[in-house]
């Protein structure tokens, strides 16, 4: 029996390592099709990133879907993440498409997040194009990096027909492809052409049953939650009867109130959809990622979606400082309940518990990043609350405990190169590869625990004062390591609140680095900098000049203050331990321990001694 197919629609997702020029490339695609026409006061390029926090931080965090019409044909474009942090978005979106773009830059090659969502591709059997992008870089490599290509597709155990894939060069930021490594081409034609070409169309059968699997969800006030998916097999139409199976089994009866399909960058109403099509839908407020979308009289379920578990938790409370509420809108434990539970409706890598005591909840994602853009989010909607520091979820087969480890990959200067190995091995990383890049650089790959891998970022930073990079991505679960060692300073600790003094802080420089300014006002229990030793040290910042008749040259001194390190939301969670939270409001981030008082504290660590 043959398979029939829509040769009218081509459904590919565009994957690749982070910063590698996905979307950027997404633009290049709607310009040429005539699809790009942005606003003054809307962003001109990288315009699928259409998150603040995806264009601050220059990565994509969000799946989106955009198609182009190119010769009649509708080519549906799904722009996915590079990061291995929102890997559940890619494991769905795969799901939706019958092939792939796979870009590499032609000067870096094929780098973590490339090997994390390439082993998602091959797994899922899609036919992959390969775009060597980037070939405006005077270090470009483009031979050099199709042979790391291919022995990646070996590595990751490609069939016979995935080893041979097509090759296109293309730069996106200028808006060329070739096929031909040496010559510039003059638009995106070949790239076009070779996805007609090697991309398969969709297997669609009209007279089928409908069948519809949810991948992605969405939400409008408007109208309620809408589900995004692929129709697999028959067609649907407004305002239709239609059964919702749920991946539990239960059935719900519902009637399709809106149906739209993707033109361009935007989202239209259309009356129907058939089998092939990637579309949205809404009238069903039970709908969740997974759930199939089927006829009343044949309600048949597709297989379920398989997504990876998270590796981190933390937790996120009330903030009980004696500064809380000054600053946020949102701030009880019903509001962060609420938010919370909204956000795993529609970010299905995340998962939310309830602790004892009054609003403590435990929330698990992918990674350390995954957890802090969603903190980052809530802080820029108005939410305050306090988080603890991310711990990694373990878990036990065989009666052997197994902990999440990471792929890393450093470019550093070679100069650097016996500092950054001996900070690994301190951290009981493994060296598995080992290369030069050109005559300065050096490129060292290790598989890490999640756990050691926590600080090594300022850590490296420091090191190289500035110049080494560092990528990595989940590679598996295997058996738990030796503990990394504990932080090397204590923390500098505020004896008392009020306002920061100069004065205080010009005496106090000798102890360590600070976090605050003067004129900041800091309460008793806050972290206030670190310790240039390894214990903790409670000290006065407020200590004011005293005031007397005496005027003396030696005593009017002015106070020489070096200015203060401002940690960034990812720097603070790495650098709080168990015995300390984050403070997370809309204007600052204080860290503080999570007992204020000093005669607590002491009476705790004897008790931990003790023990």
């Amino acid at each position: 029996m043959t398979t029939q197919r829509r040769n009218d629609t081509r459904n590919v997702a565009i994957i690749a390592h982070v910063d590698h020029g996905k979307t950027t490339l997404v633009d290049s695609m709607l310009k040429e099709t005539g699809l790009f026409s942005s606003k003054m006061d809307q962003p001109q390029e990288q315009v699928l990133d259409s998150n603040p926090l995806e264009r601050e931080k220059g990565i994509t965090i969000l799946a989106k879907n955009t198609s182009v019409v190119y010769k009649g044909i509708t080519i549906n474009i799904v722009d996915t993440p590079g990061h291995a942090d929102f890997g559940s978005e890619v494991e769905r979106v795969l799901n939706m498409v019958d092939g792939c773009i796979l870009l590499a830059d032609a000067a870096e090659g094929p780098m973590p997040q490339t090997r994390f969502v390439l082993r998602k591709a091959l797994a899922s059997g899609l036919k992959c194009v390969v775009v060597i992008n980037k070939m405006d870089r005077p270090d470009a490599r483009p031979h050099d990096t199709v042979n790391k290509v291919f022995d990646l597709f070996v590595e990751m155990e490609a069939s016979e027909e995935q080893l041979d894939f097509p090759i296109i060069y293309a730069c996106g930021r200028q808006g060329w492809a070739s096929n031909d490594s040496e010559k510039m081409g003059e638009n995106l034609s070949p790239l076009f052409e070779a996805v007609l070409k090697h991309i398969p169309a969709p297997e669609a059968d009209e007279s089928k049953p409908l069948q519809m699997q949810i991948t992605m969800l969405d939400y409008s006030s408007y109208i309620g939650r809408i589900g995004i998916g692929r129709i697999r097999n028959g067609k649907m139409a407004k305002n239709q009867a239609l059964a919702l199976v749920k991946s539990d089994g239960r059935i719900l009866n519902g009637k399709l109130t809106r149906l739209e399909k993707y033109f361009g960058l935007e989202r239209r109403e259309v009356p129907q959809a058939s089998a092939g099509d990637i579309v949205a839908v809404a009238g069903f407020e039970d709908i969740d990622v997974g759930d199939t979308l089927a006829l009343v009289e044949s309600p048949i379920a597709l297989p379920t979606i398989q997504i990876d578990e998270p590796t981190m938790s933390m937790e996120f409370m009330v903030n009980t400082s004696p500064l809380a509420g000054r600053e946020g809108k949102f701030v009880t434990s019903r509001h962060i309940k609420e938010r919370l539970l909204k956000e795993a409706e529609t970010n299905v890598g995340l998962k939310i518990e309830a602790l004892g005591g009054e609003g403590r909840f435990l929330v698990s994602g992918r990674g350390e990043l995954h957890l802090a853009v969603l903190i980052e989010t809530m802080r820029r909607e108005g939410y305050e609350l306090a988080v603890s520091r991310p711990v990694v979820i373990e878990k036990t087969e065989n009666g052997q405990v197994l902990e999440p480890y990471e792929r890393l990959i450093l470019d550093i200067p070679n100069q650097f190169q016996g500092a950054i190995i001996e900070a690994l091995g301190k951290r009981s990383a493994k060296m598995t590869h080992m290369q030069p890049e050109g005559n300065s650089r050096l490129r060292l790959e290790y598989i890490i625990s999640v756990r050691a891998l926590m600080g090594l970022k300022s850590e490296l930073l420091t090191t190289t004062k500035g110049l080494g990079l560092m990528h990595h991505s989940f590679d598996g679960y295997a058996p738990k390591g030796p503990d990394p060692a504990p932080r090397p300073n204590g923390v500098l600790i505020a004896k008392e609140g009020g306002l920061v003094t100069a004065y205080a802080l010009d005496h106090l420089q000798d102890r360590g680095v600070f976090f605050t300014a003067p004129g900041v006002e800091v309460y008793a229990g806050m972290i206030i900098g670190t310790n240039s030793r390894q214990n903790d040290l409670v000290v006065n910042p407020c200590k004011a000049k005293a005031l007397s008749n005496m005027r003396t040259k030696a005593t009017d001194e002015k106070s020489q203050l070096e200015p203060p390190k401002i940690l960034t939301l990812e720097q603070a969670l790495e650098f709080i331990d168990s015995t300390e939270l984050l403070e997370v409001t809309p204007q600052n981030l204080r860290l503080r321990k999570k007992s204020l008082s000093e005669a607590e504290r002491r009476r705790s660590g004897k008790e931990e001694a003790a023990a």
